[in-house]
């Protein structure tokens, strides 16, 4: 292959500046096998994708994604947009032959994700790669934890506590966005921060969730509307939208067996936890020890052993910044902390690697699917009064 992968990115919102950050960053710290460029950005408003561009680092702005998709001056196809436009972009994009990093949640309902994951497994066998942008397993505190648990340091799992509280949404008066409505996000706090919680306790236990039992509330219902969808000024108006997607998701699951045993793990995710700002936390208990991290403390995590002297027992806090730590060697010197940008990063190194050597990154467009089908059992069971739903 040649020895640069051209990008495009498709969105330019806040998630834009994150991967736009990771495209830029990358090749720049790590010896990739391939060098990024950043060719491409596109988006609906051209003036305004114009001025991300030039701020970002994309070579060039466009307002037609189908035209970019179809340059043969492309190779990756990098979507940052709504939830309801993922299908159409990536199963295009993939057809056509580009690689495609999909932000999470992969798709709004699990027969979009159905046919994504058909089109990437259509598209692997022309050696094309995919990948759904779960970030958060790229925190190296993440990866650790992951590592550890592999390596049998907690012994057999048994109970998964994670969540995942922000308070964004605490003031009812705050106008109305995409995220929620239900028709462009999918679903709200469950899908947008409750499949992070979901995933890394996935990823981190090494385990699926097999059922679930959920309650979903929406707490305010009605929202201002922006100015400029009612043909007025950019501020909020007296005009109410209709909120469609929950507020708040309270989840039990059971994961699949192990020797006998089925973990049980319990999940909250909330954009009304007033005073917590980006708080996803998670804790493993093991049968030999166990495991505690804290995304507002990204650089630590936290760890028990039962092996330990009963007068020495408790969790301790490690510090995940030695350069023999996940991705951390080609950073800062022990004891200098990363931050949230940097794990966009990680994922590119991941993705650029497994395409130059032709093998499929994780989490792939099945692992997406899979996190669907959750989410969607998740809004079954709520449907039913937290009836227990299988997944899938």
């Amino acid at each position: 292959m040649s020895d640069t992968l051209r990008v495009a990115m498709i969105g330019a919102g806040f998630m834009g500046a994150a991967h736009s950050q990771s495209w830029r960053v990358a090749p720049r710290f790590f010896d990739l096998p391939v060098k990024p460029t950043m060719q491409v950005l596109a988006g609906r408003d051209l003036a305004a994708v114009e001025q991300a561009a030039e701020k970002w680092g994309w070579a060039e702005a466009s307002a037609d994604w189908r035209e970019v998709i179809a340059r043969d001056d492309i190779d990756l196809v990098d979507i940052v947009t709504p939830g309801d436009t993922h299908a159409e972009i990536a199963i295009a994009a993939l057809e056509a032959g580009k690689h495609v990093l999909c932000e999470k949640p992969l798709s709004n309902t699990v027969a979009e994700a159905e046919a994504m994951a058909e089109a990437a497994n259509a598209a692997a066998e022309r050696g094309v790669i995919s990948m759904v942008g779960l970030t958060y397993r790229r925190v190296p505190a993440v990866t650790f934890a992951r590592d550890l648990v592999a390596a049998g340091r907690i012994g057999v799992v048994r109970q998964v506590r994670a969540a995942y509280r922000q308070d964004w949404l605490r003031d009812e008066t705050g106008p109305m966005t995409w995220r929620l409505e239900k028709h462009r996000a999918g679903s709200g706090a469950l899908g947008d921060i409750g499949a992070h919680a979901i995933d890394l306790a996935e990823f981190i236990t090494g385990l699926r969730l097999e059922r679930v039992s959920g309650i979903l509330e929406t707490i305010v219902t009605e929202r201002p509307l922006l100015g400029e969808r009612v043909g007025l000024s950019g501020t909020a108006t007296d005009r109410l939208g209709t909120v469609t997607v929950d507020d708040v998701a309270l989840v039990t699951g059971r994961f699949a067996s192990q020797d006998g045993f089925a973990p049980i793990g319990t999940f909250e995710a909330t954009r009304f936890a007033t005073g917590r700002k980006n708080a996803l936390t998670i804790e493993v208990s093991g049968s030999r020890g166990a495991l505690a991290f804290d995304l507002e403390r990204l650089n630590e995590l936290e760890v028990y052993s039962a092996a330990d002297p009963d007068l020495e027992q408790g969790f301790r806090r490690v510090l995940v910044t030695e350069p023999g730590h996940p991705y951390l060697a080609p950073w800062w010197p022990p004891g200098h902390g990363l931050g949230y940008e940097h794990g966009f990063s990680h994922q590119v190194v991941e993705l650029v690697t497994a395409i130059a050597a032709g093998t499929a990154p994780s989490p792939s467009f099945a692992d997406g699917l899979h996190l669907q089908r959750v989410l969607d059992a998740v809004e079954r069971s709520s449907e039913h009064e937290a009836v227990w739903t299988p997944v899938g």
